[in-house]
């Protein structure tokens, strides 16, 4: 109702945000479920970021723009992405803060990546289910990506990546599904 103020506001935000998250979490699931290694690689485009061995060490592009004209990610730099935001998300604000991007290596193949993502959901679940209502509404863990904001809005950017991650996965697999032999 307009006008008055909840008794538990902590209480209504975190419902609020684990319902998109276990939404985000469906569509990711939805789409990583049957992913072969094939179309795990496959590049969208004649160019986009991609992982790559190096010397048998699976490293992930990093844009220079955020311009279109960059090409589209495969699915295996999409899932990069997650486990790179989330491991950083998770370092920042529960950890030490010291984790760089450039730690962050692809596995090289999904079912390895299906279980680090499966790791970084359990983990994140552990870790905010144990902050207090007052942690929650803080800024104090807010550290990564963006800083001096409550961390359930860290939490909200959070719901927004994996739900995007998810889509822009779920797109590329339209796109091979449909693509020339």
């Amino acid at each position: 109702m307009a006008g008055t103020h909840p008794a538990n506001p902590s209480g209504m935000i975190r419902s609020t945000l684990d319902f998109q998250f276990q939404m985000a979490w469906q569509l990711l699931d939805m789409h990583l479920t049957g992913l072969e290694d094939e179309e795990f690689h496959w590049p969208p485009g004649s160019k986009g970021l991609h992982v790559h061995q190096d010397n048998g060490i699976w490293r992930a592009d990093w844009p220079e723009s955020e311009n279109y004209d960059i090409g589209p990610p495969s699915v295996a730099w999409l899932t990069w992405h997650i486990t790179y935001w989330w491991s950083m998300a998770l370092d920042h604000s529960f950890g030490s803060g010291t984790l760089a991007r450039e730690e962050i290596l692809s596995s090289g193949g999904i079912q390895e990546t299906r279980n680090r993502i499966n790791q970084l959901r359990s983990e994140w679940n552990r870790e905010v289910s144990a902050l207090t209502d007052e942690e929650f509404l803080s800024s104090e863990r807010t550290r990564w990506p963006f800083a001096e904001r409550p961390f359930h809005e860290l939490a909200a950017w959070l719901n927004v990546e994996l739900m995007k991650n998810a889509a822009e996965i779920g797109y590329c697999r339209f796109l091979y599904a449909v693509r020339d032999r």
